[in-house]
């Protein structure tokens, strides 16, 4: 048995190429995520219950209040009320969504609780 070394060429040692190349990534800019992150999701008992009592609400007033819901977030807050003119929104920061709606009158005689931040809105 020979145990000397041998050198084999550079061509007969070809391996396959196992880096695949990267996908092109979609290009979305750091505003566009910020927007996505701050949009809330309504439940369907919130849903359910803005369209029992009439409580519309506009894209841009949404907007703010996502915007007020993310900063209470970065200040630890995991549940908020939400005091708009016309309604009141009991909102999970953590999940960045509305829970349940309520109008103005009807929220005035009542007791909140599990909740550890509030937002008040000016519409």
């Amino acid at each position: 048995m020979d145990h000397r070394i041998h050198q084999t060429p550079a061509h007969a040692l070809q391996f396959p190429n196992t880096v695949k190349p990267k996908k092109p990534q979609s290009q979305i800019s750091f505003h566009e995520v910020l927007k996505e992150e701050s949009k809330l999701k309504i439940s369907k008992h919130a849903s359910e219950r803005m369209k029992e009592r009439n409580i519309e609400i506009n894209e841009g007033l949404w907007q703010i209040i996502g915007e007020k819901v993310q900063d209470a977030r970065k200040k630890g807050v995991t549940d908020s009320l939400v005091v708009l003119d016309q309604a009141a929104l009991l909102v999970s920061a953590k999940n960045n969504t509305v829970v349940t709606a309520m109008d103005r009158s009807e929220s005035i005689n009542r007791v909140f609780t599990n909740i550890n931040g509030t937002i008040l809105i000016n519409e």
